[in-house]
């Protein structure tokens, strides 16, 4: 990534102005989206359960497609969870709440959680909720021993990548957060009882065991694939935090949200929200408009892509340097420390 353009940001009324027409979701577009989502994950899955038979290393290779349609899904329940995706809330809550289930998320509670996400990207006064842990520089440096264990290990790519998929949405996703209420607390019982419904009746279908076979290398790559997702495009080399005070949401929108550039194909899968400045900058575009809305005004020409092979390198980015203003490796501290 570059470092932020000189020139001055828009105004909330300029980037308002220009995004509006894109905030009007489109029936067509959405039902086309979930015929092409839903059918073949439907599909999938029948391959998958008759590939039993034949050989699981074919079930194992079906997976990783059936992951990727289940990222798709998940960008469907996640724009219903900002009203984008239908004028029609019912509608919203019905299509959110389904894909909720297939993706063993909550859809009120990641909904609220995922708000406050939006609400406070790039503060460094109000990390916390619906984030990937971060320190500085500074409050590593100053952290207990058992505190930087933790913090390496909970930045590890083996386990942000490899264990955390399963434990974030099969077990993590099962309670409400401490600072949830209400509604929000009650819609992760209201998920738990229909997954348990929905389990069990998958497995009086097919077999519990032909389930669980199908279903964890499933959970496992669109955990994956979503977790890196979500890493990448908060977390690259000069991305945007600041505090509270200096803390400017069109900025954090624009230069603390990746313009993540994906070959089509992938695109696809992930229902373009590779176009992370457009969608923190207004979530009420669906994610059909978001390349389309990239696309229309020269504003967002200045803003640099992340490619696919550059974004690997972000893996080795672990702490927020306030003095360069850049995230960094561990490795950075051993040249603090030479010098």
């Amino acid at each position: 990534m570059s470092e932020i353009p000189a020139h001055p940001l828009p105004t909330i009324s300029e980037w308002k102005e220009i995004v509006a027409k894109f905030q009007v979701p489109s029936i067509p577009r959405a039902v086309w989206q979930m015929v092409n989502t839903f059918v073949p994950y439907a599909l999938c899955w029948y391959l998958m359960w008759r590939s039993l038979e034949v050989s699981y290393w074919l079930t194992l290779a079906l997976a990783l497609l059936g992951g990727l349609f289940v990222v798709r899904l998940f960008i469907i329940f996640h724009d219903c969870c900002h009203g984008s995706y239908f004028k029609s809330k019912l509608a919203t809550d019905i299509v959110g709440f389904i894909t909720g289930m297939l993706t063993f998320t909550p859809y009120g509670h990641w909904r609220w959680q995922h708000n406050v996400h939006h609400a406070t990207s790039g503060d460094l006064d109000r990390r916390g909720e619906g984030d990937i842990w971060t320190l500085t520089v500074q409050e590593y440096l100053e952290a207990s021993r058992w505190k930087k264990f933790a913090y390496r290990l909970a930045r590890n790519p083996f386990v942000l990548f490899v264990l955390a998929p399963l434990g974030m949405f099969l077990i993590y996703q099962r309670f409400p957060s401490s600072s949830a209420k209400g509604k929000d607390r009650k819609s992760v019982m209201a998920m738990n009882l229909a997954l348990a419904v929905w389990v069990s009746l998958m497995c009086w279908m097919i077999g519990w065991k032909a389930y669980f076979m199908i279903q964890l290398p499933v959970t496992m790559v669109a955990g994956a694939a979503g977790i890196w997702m979500f890493y990448v495009q908060h977390q690259y080399e000069d991305v945007y935090w600041e505090h509270h005070d200096e803390w400017n949401y069109t900025a954090a929108a624009l230069h603390g949200s990746s313009f993540y550039k994906l070959p089509k194909i992938l695109q696809w899968f992930t229902g373009n929200i590779g176009y992370h400045h457009i969608h923190h900058l207004s979530h009420k575009i669906p994610n059909y408009y978001l390349e389309p809305c990239h696309n229309s005004h020269p504003l967002f020409k200045s803003i640099q892509p992340l490619t696919f092979w550059k974004s690997l390198k972000c893996m080795n980015l672990r702490l927020w340097d306030e003095e360069s203003r850049q995230l960094v490796s561990f490795s950075h501290l051993k040249k603090l420390r030479a010098a």
